[in-house]
C-alpha cells in the first residue's frame, strides 16, 4: 500500500478544476500573505484505530483554517463530512466549504470569504 504522502501527491496530480483556479489564488501567499498547502495530510490519533489521517483541498497552519472544494462527490458523503467536520472543530481548525461551482463562477466572492476570515 503507498504511503498518504503518496496519495496527497496523486490528489494534487487530479486536482479539480475549481481546485486549480482556487491554487492559483492562494499560492506562493497571494490572499493576504498566508501560506496555504494542498492536499495536506492532517493527522488524528485514534484509541480505536490509530492513526487517521484527513487530507484537506487546502489548508493554513497560521490561521488554522482548512478549505473544502466540494463537488458532486460529496452529496453521496455529507455524514463523512459531517463526522471529518466536527474532528476538525475539535482539533481547533476552522474549516470553510465551497461548491465547484461557486469557486468557477464566483471566484472574487470565494476569496472574499476567505479573506474575510483570514
Amino acid at each position: 500500500m503507498s504511503s498518504i504522502i503518496d496519495l496527497c501527491r496523486l490528489l494534487r496530480q487530479q486536482e479539480t478544476p475549481a481546485e486549480k483556479v482556487l491554487w492559483q489564488h492562494l499560492r506562493n501567499r497571494k490572499l493576504n500573505g498566508a501560506k496555504f498547502l494542498r492536499q495536506f495530510p492532517i493527522c488524528v490519533q485514534s484509541s480505536i484505530k490509530g492513526n487517521v489521517y484527513y487530507i484537506p483541498d487546502f489548508y493554513c497552519a497560521e490561521h488554522k483554517l482548512v478549505i473544502e472544494a466540494d463537488g458532486a462527490i460529496h452529496l453521496l458523503k455529507k455524514d463523512y463530512d459531517r463526522n471529518r467536520d466536527e474532528v476538525m472543530l475539535a482539533l481547533g481548525l476552522t474549516v470553510l466549504r465551497f461548491k465547484n461551482e461557486e469557486i468557477l463562477n464566483n471566484t472574487a466572492f470565494v476569496l472574499n470569504e476567505i479573506a474575510k476570515y483570514l
